[in-house]
């Protein structure tokens, strides 16, 4: 009795295309395996950078980094910190910028702050209402030339603009705080590459209204790591379907 060729070489070709959908699967295992480990890494790095800033956030203000020290700002080890400066506000170079707080749409008050040694620090007195955006409708927040004392966070600057906006400065309109776009806007020189949310400390009249920074951080990690991890599984079942239906 003699084999049926044609029926040899289609059980060659079907244990091939097995064998071969086996590796397929067993190469997404790696990946998805390898994707979840990623997230795990992100995850406890995300962890230690919350509690890296947290830690800044409520420690005893120092003084905002001088010049020597620009260079080396990173959001690592700077974004968040709590400092103080002292100087006189530029209130004739502030810029406002559109803002949606917990009080409603509006703008923040960004207002360049000279220090004593002529650099400038961009300053976020803080919120006002789209009705108060006008400096003669808040008349009493145009704080007397004189020097003031401004405690907040340390913010790194935001280039570009904002969502789906970008930013105008010939015709003096904002959607993020570019500092640098700023400075040039305004004919502002020796400007730190951060700004300073202003905290809570009450202005005259009311406004701006400042401590109103948020400090919150996206963590999806552990759920993009399961879900990596769910999916190397199901793969992994699919490598033991395809054998079992080989050994059938």
């Amino acid at each position: 009795m003699t084999a049926d060729p044609q029926a040899a070489g289609e059980g060659a070709s079907s244990s091939r295309a097995k064998w071969l959908l086996t590796g397929f699967l067993l190469v997404l295992v790696a990946v998805f395996l390898a994707l979840g480990t990623w997230q795990v890494q992100r995850l406890f790095w995300k962890l230690d950078l919350i509690a890296r800033v947290e830690s800044r956030v409520h420690a005893d203000p120092v003084p905002a980094p001088g010049g020597a020290e620009w260079p080396a700002i990173s959001p690592e080890k700077d974004e968040y910190r709590h400092v103080t400066a002292t100087g006189l506000f530029q209130h004739d170079k502030t810029v406002l910028v559109q803002a949606v707080t917990e009080r409603g749409a509006g703008f923040w008050v960004l207002t360049p702050l000279l220090l004593p040694d002529e650099s400038t620090v961009v300053i976020n007195r803080g919120f006002v209402p789209a009705d108060k955006r006008d400096p003669a409708a808040r008349v009493a927040s145009e704080i007397a030339a004189g020097p003031v004392t401004v405690t907040g966070l340390l913010r790194l600057s935001e280039p570009g603009g904002g969502f789906l906006r970008t930013n105008d400065p010939a015709n003096d309109r904002w959607f993020s705080r570019d500092i640098a776009a700023i400075a040039g806007a305004k004919g502002l020189s020796n400007v730190a590459p951060y700004f300073i949310d202003a905290d809570a400390t009450p202005n005259p009249g009311g406004l701006p209204v400042g401590g109103l920074t948020v400090v919150a951080f996206r963590n999806s990690h552990l759920v993009y790591a399961l879900t990596w991890y769910a999916l190397a599984v199901m793969s992994l079942a699919g490598v033991y379907f395809v054998r079992k239906q080989r050994a059938a």
